[in-house]
């Protein structure tokens, strides 16, 4: 008996002895496990649960929420996708994860980075060891990210080929003022690392979308045009396609700011095809004959000689504008001729409105007078009478093609956004137009341009505009096949010396 409560006692006893040893070993038991932690937390991270990655995080630092979503927001991030490796521990208490992840940008695509998820037992458990390198290593120290535009740069004008323009081309007074007309919303962006102390460092990089405009621009064209004026100053060639107004070539050397297209001078000779046509109107024919005499004056009005006081007796119209007769154009005019007449006709052929290509312009204008020795150098080119060299471009793409098109420099519907509607075309008489051109091939053939070593087929019309106190500017417009062109030297000479051997350089380096 004595020794069954002996071996009841000895049970007792090692019964308490096993309840304090489970008690200290339970109080000594740390909850969860690094793997599971770190699983927990990555899982979280994937589903954006921000406030699930708090819960795993020891002691998270009050802007935990504002820098997960600040890096979002900021960076543009659509998704992440995150692989751990395996745990590895690193102390009695602490492991560590090293990881890859890839953020998927939405402006920048997918974003590859490495880290390491650090976890400590913390009042016995798990916890993550949150700092901001966890999110990525360059926030470390103060490190910061951004996503920023990048300067797109100006538009590139190109050929109606797409070809560049041709270097010293005389076109960037007017192509670079064009450029931001096409500088939509076209910009690039760079994710940049940003570390106190250290320079920044781009990470990733869209560059902007090359932005490729054309002209109406040919290369060819352009590059004849161009080199047919080199050496000479003051000088410019405006050429047109007549069939369609598109500007094939804009070569500008104007001196003081002016412009071959916004600038209006008098044209000199040059008009004497507006007032033919007005003639020609009237009933006037190219084989008809009258006077060209050294000087003529009108009843009343001073009198108005033919260059170099030349007389030429007996002239057919067409020979009267060939030899560029003066008296003969102001004695037909002002005898058949009102003023409204005159003022009529050139508007039909472009004068008196302003004109939409793309980078802007006119065409020309004359003033109303009831002056005869006014009208009388109107008639001329003189007087009140102004053009751009654009303007009497038009006017020779009119007389080639028997339509007056306004000329543009972009395409149709860039013409109406920078500029607005251009000019309606303007269907001109067949007669009209017809003599024109049989009196423009008359100039070339045996009058003022003739033995100047044009090629065949080209028509035209020189002019010499006087300037007070100045030498005058000398003018050639003119046609060959499906091209027209102006050239003007301002202050340069007459328009046979000074504007048409710039033509011979020009259709020659065709």
């Amino acid at each position: 008996m004595r020794r069954k409560r002996l071996i009841v006692l000895v049970i007792a006893v090692v019964a308490v002895l096993g309840a304090g040893a489970f008690a200290v070993l339970a109080a000594g038991q740390v909850k969860g496990s690094a793997a599971k932690t770190a699983a927990a937390y990555f899982d979280a991270w994937r589903k954006g649960d921000v406030a699930g990655m708090a819960l795993l995080v020891d002691r998270p630092p009050a802007d935990f929420f504002d820098r997960h979503r600040d890096l979002s927001q900021n960076l543009h991030v659509e998704s992440i996708r995150l692989t751990p490796g395996p745990v590895r521990g690193t102390g009695e208490e602490s492991a560590e994860v090293r990881f890859t992840g890839v953020r998927e940008l939405t402006d920048l695509g997918p974003w590859p980075f490495e880290s390491t998820l650090r976890l400590g037992v913390r009042d016995r458990a798990w916890r993550v060891l949150w700092t901001p390198e966890t999110l990525h290593p360059l926030l470390k120290d103060g490190g910061t990210l951004e996503v920023e535009e990048v300067e797109a740069p100006a538009a590139e004008l190109v050929t109606s080929e797409g070809a560049k323009i041709p270097n010293d081309s005389y076109a960037d007074a007017y192509l670079d003022p064009l450029k931001p007309e096409f500088a939509k919303a076209n910009h690039g962006l760079e994710l940049v690392s940003r570390m106190p102390g250290r320079p920044d460092k781009t990470l990733l990089t869209r560059l902007p979308k090359a932005n490729v405009e054309r002209t109406t621009l040919s290369q060819p064209v352009q590059a004849a045009a161009a080199r047919a004026l080199d050496g000479v100053a003051n000088s410019s060639i405006v050429v047109l396609r007549p069939s369609t107004g598109e500007i094939l070539a804009l070569a500008d050397r104007l001196e003081d700011n002016f412009s071959a297209v916004r600038d209006a001078f008098p044209p000199g000779s040059t008009f004497k095809t507006i007032v033919a046509a007005a003639l020609l109107e009237k009933g006037v024919a190219t084989g008809d004959e009258m006077g060209c005499p050294a000087s003529y004056a009108p009843d009343f009005a001073a009198a108005i000689s033919n260059d170099g006081d030349v007389d030429r007796g007996t002239v057919t119209f067409a020979d009267a504008y060939a030899y560029s007769c003066n008296t003969t154009f102001v004695e037909q005019a002002t005898s058949r001729l009102s003023m409204e007449d005159l003022r009529r006709t050139a508007a039909r052929w472009g004068f008196d409105r302003p004109m939409a290509t793309g980078v802007g312009g006119r065409c020309g204008t004359m003033q109303q007078t009831d002056d005869t020795d006014m009208f009388s150098l109107d008639v001329i080119g003189q007087g009140t009478v102004v053009a751009t060299p654009l303007c009497m471009a038009t006017v020779a793409a009119a007389v080639q093609s028997g339509t007056w098109r306004s000329p543009r420099l972009l395409s149709e519907d860039d013409v109406r956004r920078v500029d607005g509607e251009p000019f309606p075309d303007v269907k001109l008489d067949e007669g009209v137009v017809g003599a024109l051109r049989e009196m423009m091939a008359a100039v070339v053939d045996h009058g003022t341009a003739s033995q100047a070593g044009l090629p065949e087929g080209v028509a035209g019309k020189t002019g010499t505009a006087e300037v007070q106190d100045q030498t005058s500017h000398g003018w050639f417009i003119g046609y060959r096949g499906d091209l027209a062109f102006c050239v003007f030297v301002r202050n340069g000479g007459s328009g046979r010396s000074a504007a048409v051997p710039i033509a011979v350089r020009f259709l020659n380096g065709l």
